[in-house]
């Protein structure tokens, strides 16, 4: 089911992965925010539209390079797909280690990972981006390194789709991301001020939700800052930080190896 949460503006959270799709419908037509995880749940994403409106999707925003929000871009063959350059590069250039990346979180979906044919963002952008729909005006914005090194917001109105610059139900992910800009670069997304943010995972943030999240982060570079300038074991600092100590490993050795 979509939860409409303004004029024109949806969210469907499906339960694979408690992923969150947007929509937004325009006079001109639909933009959707992430494709899901395959070509298959893309098909079932665009049988789950049909119900809601008869429009083409014209735009699809990619809010990132991770699998799970871009597989699915070929089935929107009609559609110009949207991402910070950084995004089209990561899928251009590692596309097909991404698949194993993928097969290898979901092993049983293994064939279907391998069928996924690799589309990348066809318009691109460094800071930020708009789009008309007709009636309806979507931006896209850049803020630096976090989740990835290509998050981008994806705002309509006082709502905005952050993709995994935040989560919720469970930690952030840090296996790709940049723990020591992450706080600042999440710092000034939320300066955009929605109202209502919708995170690539999991269910509704509002603003002090986020907030408390931004303070988690920082505690999480803090103790990584730790790590680098004293020293302090990552095995010891994980016990320290405010998530489970796999995620903090995952976070402070990450840290370390970027600044090696």
């Amino acid at each position: 089911m979509f939860d409409q949460l303004a004029d024109g503006v949806y969210r469907r959270r499906y339960e694979s992965l408690d992923l969150n799709i947007g929509v937004v419908i325009g006079e001109e037509g639909v933009l959707i925010v992430d494709t899901r995880a395959t070509h298959v749940e893309a098909d079932e994403l665009r049988a789950d539209l049909s119900t809601l409106t008869e429009k083409p999707v014209r735009w699809v925003i990619d809010t990132h390079w991770h699998w799970d929000h871009t597989f699915g871009n070929s089935r929107f063959p009609g559609a110009d797909i949207w991402g910070h350059h950084l995004c089209r590069k990561a899928l251009v250039e590692r596309g097909d280690s991404m698949k194993q990346d993928a097969a290898a979180w979901l092993p049983d979906r293994m064939r279907e990972f391998d069928e996924v044919v690799i589309t990348p963002p066809t318009r691109v952008f460094e800071d930020a981006a708009s789009l008309d729909l007709g009636g309806v005006t979507v931006t896209m914005s850049y803020h630096g390194l976090a989740h990835t090194d290509a998050d981008i917001v994806v705002t309509a109105g006082e709502l905005a789709f952050f993709g995994d610059l935040v989560e919720e139900g469970a930690p952030p992910v840090f296996d790709d991301g940049y723990p020591l800009s992450w706080p600042g670069t999440l710092r000034r997304a939320l300066d955009v001020g929605s109202i209502t943010i919708v995170p690539g995972h999991g269910d509704l943030f509002d603003r002090g939700a986020a907030s408390t999240q931004l303070e988690e982060i920082e505690a999480v570079a803090a103790t990584a800052r730790r790590c680098i300038d004293e020293g302090l074991p990552v095995e010891d600092a994980a016990r320290l930080g405010p998530y489970p100590e796999d995620v903090m490993k995952s976070a402070l050795s990450r840290a370390v190896e970027l600044h090696a």
